[in-house]
């Protein structure tokens, strides 16, 4: 009975973990570069029942053998194993606005890998991120609009001049007669990045290599790419899985009170 109460309440935290991942999808709809979140169940190891009896066996003695009758498994419940953002490309956009850099994929050898602006963030770390919605700041440094340096293939904050500029389709900004690449990196693992927030992404990543291409396109943005009515269509069936865990811990509930109220007033 009590194993009963704890299958169905995992089953209800696992639908709210997984719907305030939806939650957070369909809230950055329309943010520059993000991808969404998708939440991964895994069921609880599962238990083998086996009917625990003894078997006497007619002799001088009366010895008693103990017996073993399986009864089958028992599963224990569910939980929301990690919860894994989705890397697919996201619509590209045009926006006019010549700060405004969008990474488009090209060839990938690796099903998993994907490339991304580098940045530093306030605590002068190296971080990652897709959402090319740059400007520039008060000192002529090219940043994100948290205010993060945007930084070149070396490692350093780049630097405009408060002046305009151009960006080639292989990633090099032309700025006052210099030529300055994009810090530009790539791995072949996006699945071992972390979300830290603000559009950032944490893990490790290097140089683009040979057999990865790429393009730049200045004056567009990567959109979101959350599938808001997928998105409200899994809210919906989360929502539904979550009031039938609901329904099954009332009965057990009911059931509780009844052996404790009802029959412990007979015996």
């Amino acid at each position: 009975m009590l194993r009963g109460f704890y299958t169905a309440a995992s089953g209800m935290i696992a639908q709210q973990r997984h719907q305030e991942a939806l939650s957070n999808n369909i809230a950055n709809a329309n943010t520059p570069g993000y991808k969404a979140d998708q939440a991964t169940l895994r069921a609880f190891p599962e238990m083998l029942m086996q009917q625990m009896g003894g078997k006497s066996i007619p002799t001088q003695n009366n010895i008693k053998f103990p017996t073993r009758n399986p009864i089958g498994s028992l599963n224990t419940g569910v939980y929301v194993q990690e919860i894994v953002p989705n890397y697919m490309q996201g619509d590209i956009r045009d926006t006019g606005v010549t700060t405004d850099l969008a990474l488009v994929n090209g060839t990938m050898p690796d099903e998993t890998g994907s490339i991304f602006f580098t940045v530093q963030n306030e605590a002068g770390e190296v971080r990652y991120t897709r959402n090319g919605n740059f400007t520039v700041d008060g000192q002529g440094n090219l940043v994100t609009n948290q205010g993060y340096y945007v930084l070149d293939q070396a490692g350093n904050p780049i630097q405009t001049d408060g002046m305009e500029f151009a960006v080639s389709q292989d990633g090099n900004l032309q700025v006052g007669g210099q030529n300055i690449p994009l810090g530009i990196a790539y791995t072949d693992n996006a699945n071992d990045f972390t979300k830290e927030g603000n559009g950032l992404f944490n893990g490790e990543a290097g140089a683009v290599p040979a057999g990865v291409t790429f393009t730049v396109q200045q004056g567009f943005l990567e959109g979101s790419n959350v599938d808001a009515m997928q998105s409200m269509t899994e809210m919906m069936e989360a929502y539904r899985m979550f009031e039938t865990n609901q329904r099954v811990l009332k009965a057990y509930d009911e059931s509780m009170d009844k052996a404790v109220n009802e029959i412990g007033r007979i015996g």
